[in-house]
């Protein structure tokens, strides 16, 4: 396991300890340092890693799993896994006092037959709600999202959730696991997730995370790029944040096309901006001073103020206020492709 790990990316990592769920044995106390829990979840695939493998989740892609199980800087957690944590005991709480239930805090573990099958548990149920029996095991993931997320709650988790609770399931031994999520601050969803009704989905999971695993995180073979290109291009930003030199891309297997589609697409962008330039242009000819302009009687369009924002002039600030330039303004490096003239317009 030893090798497995180090070409995983991470250099030190706790043997399996006692066993804490039916199949799972633990890696690291929930109170562990969140160094070495970044270090350790990189010898295997943890729950939150599978909704990407899978393709679910656009601004979290393959590549930045494989990047980050290769020893690569891709944590980016922000404001959203702040309120989260912050908010995982208060909502863990509720859904302990509406179950009547208890639960305790684990942390991470791994399969105990498959090292690289890992999981970070929310809590451990100790008294399970639903059966007869309450010492049946069982576990509970905890969620914290936006109010722009609530309509995807309202039949039940949404897939990326479910298969996140499902790896916990196939990595615990577990027959069924609640969940609980706070949508705005103020808006409370718990429900249970049952593997009985997954099975043939949990086969096609491991077979997905197995096959990650194998042919591109121990073969050291990136997957394809995927998923949101804004939030791609910022991964790459982070993990090469200053440049230099040239890099022969003769043999890259997907470089020569990629200039391509980039060329059609920016091309088409310009003529589909030109063009939407100017309806926009003859619409407003249309109205001539009216404001709204009807069809059939009936209100078509009409053109409405904006509260654009201020216009700010950085240069009289600094000179003016320097103190209160130097407080406020901070850098905003971004970068933007420049396509040499020999290759614009097609190769």
């Amino acid at each position: 396991m030893t090798d497995t790990i180090l070409r995983a990316g991470a250099t030190t990592v706790p043997a399996a300890g006692r066993r804490v769920t039916p199949t799972g044995r633990l890696i690291l106390p929930a109170d562990a340092d969140r160094a070495d829990w970044l270090t350790a979840r990189r010898s295997g695939i943890g729950s939150s890693d599978v909704p990407a493998i899978l393709g679910l989740i656009d601004r979290n892609p393959p590549i930045k799993v494989y990047l980050d199980k290769t020893g690569h800087d891709v944590d980016d957690a922000g404001e959203a896994a702040y309120w989260g944590t912050v908010n995982e005991e208060p909502v863990a709480r509720r859904w302990a006092m509406q179950s009547r239930s208890v639960i305790r805090r684990v942390g991470l573990v791994a399969h105990q037959d498959h090292p690289h099958w890992m999981t970070t548990l929310d809590r451990r149920v100790t008294e399970c709600p639903l059966a007869d029996d309450e010492r049946v095991p069982c576990a509970l993931e905890v969620k914290t999202r936006s109010a722009f997320k609530s309509a995807q709650w309202h039949s039940g988790a949404p897939d990326d959730v479910t298969a996140q609770v499902l790896w916990q399931i196939i990595v615990n031994g577990y027959e069924h696991m609640h969940y609980a999520v706070l949508i705005g601050g103020n808006e409370y969803h718990q429900g249970v997730i049952r593997a009985d009704e997954y099975r043939d989905v949990m086969a096609d999971i491991t077979t997905a995370v197995d096959r990650f695993w194998t042919e591109h995180v121990l073969a050291e073979v990136p997957p394809p790029v995927s998923g949101d290109g804004e939030a791609v291009a910022r991964m790459f930003r982070r993990l090469h944040p200053t440049r230099s030199g040239a890099v022969d891309v003769d043999m890259h297997p997907d470089a020569y096309d990629a200039l391509l589609e980039y060329g059609r697409h920016q091309r088409a962008e310009s003529a589909a901006r030109k063009a939407k330039n100017t309806a926009k242009a003859r619409m407003i000819a249309a109205l001539g001073d009216a404001q709204e302009a009807r069809l059939g009687g009936e209100r078509a369009y009409s053109l409405e103020p904006t509260n654009a924002a201020p216009r700010v002039d950085l240069e009289q600030l600094a000179e003016r206020f320097p103190d209160a330039y130097a407080a406020c303004v901070t850098p905003n490096p971004t970068e933007r492709i420049d396509i040499a003239k020999t290759f614009k317009g097609g190769i």
